[in-house]
């Protein structure tokens, strides 16, 4: 239902303007705003005559009622304590404007709801097409979805940040999902615009932390052209936020596209993983290599396998990066200097991090 309290500030312009008592009343009599404030919250008894008319305009007893049909439903009814030729006028105007507020605020509210129900699969897909028609959204339009997790200020708005942000209400949609979950919709010009992405995502990470002082995490699914495709979109950017908490915990954009291997890895039985693990560390090996020799091991993959830069970066010795990575050969079996044995081990780091993410969670 529209907002009562747009209600209440309309019938208070008219009360400025007209000396009559003038109300809002939904269908079932229920007074939703009244220029005297004592009787808004009441209920009107006695409107059956006025709901059987087939007239939109009724007089009765004194005063003059007006019909509101929103999307072919009377909604509401608009009153004025007067039955003068005058007051069917007046009455005309302040139909016509509640009638107005319904048909933007249902419009507003139904198609962030219709994409909603897009994406959480609450629509057959064969409505899809009729309804965006309906609710005049593009049914063929390059859209991608951002899901926006928050924390911090739980007292902060960040929903009020994006819709100020992103304004234009028939092309972006901002919708909310939870308490720490919100999802943009937006329209982009083409299908490779991703500078419009990267800047979009940046944007509202920027915005969130200077303006809410909160810190978020934006997953990016893929550019769909179809809007029955948004809901795939949806589910990649989920997707990312979750394999990205896990491999690329430091980052606060995570694209979908870009998650490689660690997409793959998620994908696995938690059982085949450990098998992999046991293949890869016979004799529990990796568990011998200290903090200093996996720092050594991260900045060799970092340097793309070069001994050269990684010794520079590491402040030591050519020789001394040599005798680690010899080391740890002894100890894994895995010459790291070679491309395929350092791919094993990469993985291996990958598999063991998701593992020990999903037996904290259980």
């Amino acid at each position: 239902m529209l907002s009562v309290k747009m209600f209440r500030n309309l019938v208070q312009q008219v009360k400025q303007m007209i000396n009559a008592e003038c109300g809002i009343m939904d269908e079932n009599g229920l007074i939703l705003a009244c220029t005297d404030e004592n009787k808004t919250g009441h209920t009107v008894n006695n409107l059956q005559q006025v709901l059987e008319s087939d007239k939109q305009l009724v007089r009765l007893n004194g005063k003059t009622y007006q019909k509101v049909n929103i999307n072919n439903r009377y909604e509401y009814i608009v009153y004025l304590d007067s039955d003068s030729e005058e007051s069917a006028r007046y009455l005309a105007l302040i139909a016509l404007n509640v009638k107005n507020m319904g048909i933007y605020y249902d419009e507003k509210f139904d198609r962030s709801n219709f994409i909603r129900n897009i994406m959480l699969n609450n629509i057959l897909p064969g409505d899809i097409t009729l309804r965006a028609k309906e609710l005049h959204v593009a049914n063929n339009a390059y859209r991608v979805v951002f899901l926006i997790k928050t924390e911090g200020n739980k007292e902060a708005h960040p929903y009020e940040i994006l819709l100020s942000l992103f304004p234009n209400r028939i092309k972006d949609f901002v919708i909310v999902i939870d308490e720490e979950s919100l999802v943009l919709v937006k329209e982009l010009k083409s299908k490779n615009d991703e500078k419009e992405i990267e800047k979009t995502a940046n944007i509202i990470i920027d915005t969130l932390n200077t303006e809410l002082m909160i810190k978020a995490t934006v997953g990016v699914g893929t550019v769909v052209n179809n809007i029955r495709e948004i809901g795939r979109s949806y589910k990649e950017a989920q997707t990312a936020l979750l394999v990205g908490g896990i491999f690329e915990n430091e980052k606060t954009i995570i694209y979908y596209n870009n998650l490689g291997i660690g997409r793959l890895i998620y994908q696995l039985p938690t059982t085949l993983c450990k098998l992999f693990l046991n293949e890869v560390f016979k004799n529990n090996s990796r568990d011998m290599l200290d903090g200093e020799t996996f720092h050594t091991i991260q900045k060799f993959f970092e340097n793309n396998l070069n001994v050269s830069e990684t010794s520079r970066q590491l402040y030591v010795h050519r020789n001394t990066l040599v005798y680690r990575l010899d080391k740890i050969q002894k100890l894994t079996g895995l010459d790291l200097r070679k491309f395929d044995d350092a791919l094993i081990f990469k993985v291996s780091m990958m598999v063991k991090k998701y593992l020990e993410k999903v037996e904290k969670k259980m």
